[in-house]
């Protein structure tokens, strides 16, 4: 069973063309596009090889005593899985947790660099300062305050866990054959 959930692990981007970035004059989110970057989380989501995976139980589905239907499900799932945010804390002792941040850090103008030419020759292939320069190089400064979205093309693999992790294995012993885009 699929569900798509409208909570903190979903991210949706805006994407914006750098020349629109640029006209002061013209408002954000006029010229851009929202893309879903997420996936749905199911039994196919794909999370760390040591982590447990996702479990949807039907509590109720059916017609109550009083004739209305009513469903109702309890879900589990570790949190990194699937399409998430990690928090700053998540890598830093005294980082942020997710409901520290504000919709202001999630949202905004943002920058596509894309990178799947590497990424499909190297699956570890690990984004350099020379990236950065190169881009800018093409398509000039990034804004201050931009993310930056770097295109891997490693969604063309989801949810086949070998192609996307380099190992459907799980369990301790998996974590060393990752090889992610």
């Amino acid at each position: 069973m699929k569900t798509k959930f409208a909570a903190h692990c979903l991210l949706l981007a805006p994407v914006f063309g750098l020349a629109g970035l640029l006209n002061a004059a013209e408002p954000l989110f006029t010229r851009g596009k929202w893309i879903d970057l997420t996936h749905d989380f199911s039994t196919n989501t794909l999370y760390w090889p040591t982590a447990k995976p996702f479990l949807l139980e039907t509590e109720f589905h059916a017609h109550t005593e009083k004739g209305y239907f009513y469903a109702a499900n309890r879900y589990s799932a570790s949190e990194h899985g699937g399409t998430h945010i990690d928090a700053p804390i998540h890598f830093s002792e005294h980082g942020k947790t997710l409901d520290q941040l504000s919709i202001d850090q999630l949202t905004g103008a943002a920058v596509v660099m894309d990178l799947s030419a590497k990424a499909q020759k190297d699956a570890d292939y690990q984004i350099s300062v020379a990236d950065l320069k190169a881009w800018e190089g093409s398509h000039g400064r990034i804004p201050g305050g931009a993310m930056i979205l770097f295109r891997t093309g490693c969604a063309r693999y989801w949810p086949d866990a070998k192609k996307y992790l380099g190992t459907d294995e799980r369990g301790a012993n998996a974590v060393a054959k990752l090889h992610s885009h």
